[in-house]
């Protein structure tokens, strides 16, 4: 099932959901859902491979129910949090970009104080969650709060805000490993440096969607800056996340099934690559929505290994 295929399903779930409430709620519940993206997985999907990666790693076996429940209800909270920040920070810029027009701020059918409202409910209702960890993840989520709440704003002042965006969806890996384990070791460190490259990687083909409104409107991002050079950089990228990987893979002494699962990771962003040889910027969507393969096959392959051989502490 292609992710495309995914957000068409939730977004029947949502409106099967939808029809038992009264009319009037009906449409108001579905524009806050669209605020959040809960008709869109594919961005939680992003943010919860690597999360699902880190309580893994962190216990090396299958990771305790209370951590595994918590983290990941916290990965669709924190994210639905961070799309009502970011409409709320773009809702200037929404109505010139032709993909984003039609979103509820945008296009008026949610005031931009409603969005920041729902940003701190969402946003409460995760420190609620944290709060059933210890106390250096709950120190920690302060940290992901914040860049969760700048990111939106980056893309004014710079052409990286996909970094910063890699650092907000991976800082559910060194809280990860601080609610199994209590501490956050290199090897957490690892993992998280090698996601932002990661987020780096499919957020750049994502933006090439709308690179040309963005240099109308103004925005920066990576794709902006890469050029016509994106397809080098996003290769270099991959290159160095792969070797991050690997090294990983050989620090924690993981056993052949995530070898497999790394060489097929690497055969997934070859044909990303290959998608975007063809040239259109729209092809970028495809090629972004490939990552979700590359999380999943990831995570299969931590599982299976540390099924064969459980890692020692770290």
């Amino acid at each position: 099932m292609q992710p495309a295929d995914t957000s068409a399903r939730a977004g029947r779930t949502l409106e099967w959901l939808l029809q038992w409430l009264p009319a009037g709620m009906q449409v108001k519940l579905r524009d806050y859902l669209v605020l959040t993206r809960m008709d869109r997985p594919i961005g939680a999907l992003l943010l919860l491979w690597p999360t699902w990666w880190a309580l893994w790693l962190a216990a090396g076996d299958f990771p305790p129910w209370k951590p595994l429940l918590i983290f990941t209800a916290g990965v669709f909270t924190m994210r639905a949090a961070g799309c009502a920040i970011n409409d709320f920070a773009d809702r200037k810029l929404d109505p010139q970009v032709a993909r984003t027009a039609g979103r509820p701020i945008a296009s008026g059918r949610v005031r931009p104080r409603e969005a920041v409202w729902i940003f701190f409910g969402l946003l409460l209702l995760s420190f609620l969650l944290v709060l059933l960890t210890n106390r250096t993840t709950i120190w920690l989520s302060l940290g992901g709060a914040a860049l969760a709440a700048i990111y939106p704003f980056c893309k004014r002042h710079t052409h990286l805000p996909q970094v910063v965006l890699g650092a907000a969806f991976g800082w559910s890996i060194p809280m990860a490993f601080s609610a199994v384990t209590g501490h956050v070791p290199a090897l957490g460190w690892l993992l998280f440096l090698a996601n932002v490259l990661w987020s780096v990687i499919y957020d750049t083909q994502y933006a090439l969607v709308d690179r040309e409104d963005d240099l109308r409107a103004g925005n920066k991002s990576t794709a902006i800056l890469f050029g016509d050079g994106i397809r080098a950089a996003l290769g270099l990228l991959i290159i160095i996340f792969l070797a991050a990987m690997f090294l990983l893979g050989m620090r924690a002494g993981l056993a052949w099934p995530y070898w497999l699962a790394l060489a097929g990771s690497a055969g997934l962003f070859g044909h990303q690559q290959r998608l975007l040889a063809r040239g259109p910027d729209s092809i970028g969507l495809v090629a972004f929505r490939n990552n979700n393969w590359v999380g999943l096959l990831i995570w299969l392959g931590i599982v299976l290994a540390v099924a064969i051989r459980p890692l020692a502490a770290f």
